[in-house]
């Protein structure tokens, strides 16, 4: 992992309902959802110099998310985008930046889980950093987390939600191990996926990658399928065991926060000759060519100006 402070964060304006506020002086109130129960949605948005990439469908999949946990108010496209537009521009972002968007359900009249105690509207925080891609290319190591992913009767997956309980406990195991992150696993012991990525197997030229049963819509996940198939690499998408991930040739995973990743380790034992693979090197060079190509470019209205204190007309 190679997150850590970046002098360039020290003075951030962090844009909490529209209103741009110095890092230091951001918060929003104990009695929001957030602090109340983690009644939030959120995004991972990156950041470059043509734009951010796929910034449509991550915005669709907030609202998707807000509208399967009945918000009352959500934002539009077009207003999250003047936010995260005015955050770039205030804070100069144009590179190697990493956005977390989030959306809580708001503040309430007073603690309680009961939605009807909000009233107030929505409460939307874009915090944008001077982030690279967070893991080391030369290769992750990985162990298996004793903590399992819910089956979507228990909790839909597709809901991009703030509860992130599960992935906090299995990265404390894998802090624990002396490992990157942990690999998690479905109810019945199927992989699902990591504390924070997806996972990919390569075997015998096939790429191989579990199924959204136990693990969430991935944006750089599907730009990896839509790469195998134009690539005509062979791929399949079905329950994979932790066995197949031990004898696989090589294991990648994939993620907005840090892009593709090999994983060379898993559970103490060396995938394929323990070293990057020659498909992750192909599937990655694929993925940076779709990145300078489809990066969205965002910008702010005609006549809007960055607010530094003040709520916006």
């Amino acid at each position: 992992m190679q997150q850590g402070h970046d002098p360039r964060n020290d003075n951030l304006l962090i844009n909490i309902n529209g209103v741009l506020m110095q890092r230091d002086v951001a918060r929003i109130s104990p009695f929001d959802s957030l602090v109340q129960g983690g009644d939030g949605v959120w995004e991972g948005l990156r950041v470059y110099p043509g734009g951010i990439f796929r910034l449509q469908a991550h915005l669709a999949r907030l609202r998707r998310s807000a509208q399967a946990l009945s918000f009352t108010e959500i934002p539009s496209i077009q207003s999250l985008q003047q936010e995260i537009a005015r955050t770039l521009e205030a804070n100069d972002m144009h590179d190697g930046v990493h956005i977390r968007l989030t959306l809580s359900r708001g503040e309430k009249i007073t603690s309680g889980m009961d939605p009807r105690l909000n009233q107030s509207g929505p409460t939307l925080i874009v915090l944008a950093e001077h982030k690279p891609p967070v893991y080391d290319r030369s290769g992750l190591s990985l162990m298996t987390s004793s903590v399992r992913r819910f089956r979507p009767d228990m909790l839909d997956p597709k809901i991009h939600h703030n509860n992130l309980i599960q992935s906090i406990m299995a990265k404390i195991e894998a802090n624990a191990a002396g490992c990157d992150d942990a690999m998690m696993l479905d109810d019945r012991g199927f992989v699902a996926e990591t504390n924070a990525t997806h996972l990919f197997l390569v075997s015998g030229g096939v790429v191989r990658t579990s199924r959204l049963v136990a693990c969430p819509e991935g944006i750089t996940r599907s730009v990896i399928l839509e790469i195998c198939a134009a690539e005509e690499i062979p791929l399949a998408q079905r329950d994979l065991a932790q066995a197949e991930f031990y004898a696989a040739d090589e294991c990648f995973c994939t993620g907005t926060m840090g892009e593709l990743a090999a994983v060379t380790t898993i559970d103490g034992r060396s995938i394929g000759r323990g070293e990057v693979g020659p498909m992750t090197t192909r599937l990655s060079a694929c993925l940076s060519q779709v990145i300078a190509s489809e990066c969205e470019p965002i910008g702010l209205p005609c006549g809007s100006q960055p607010s530094h204190g003040e709520t916006p007309s």
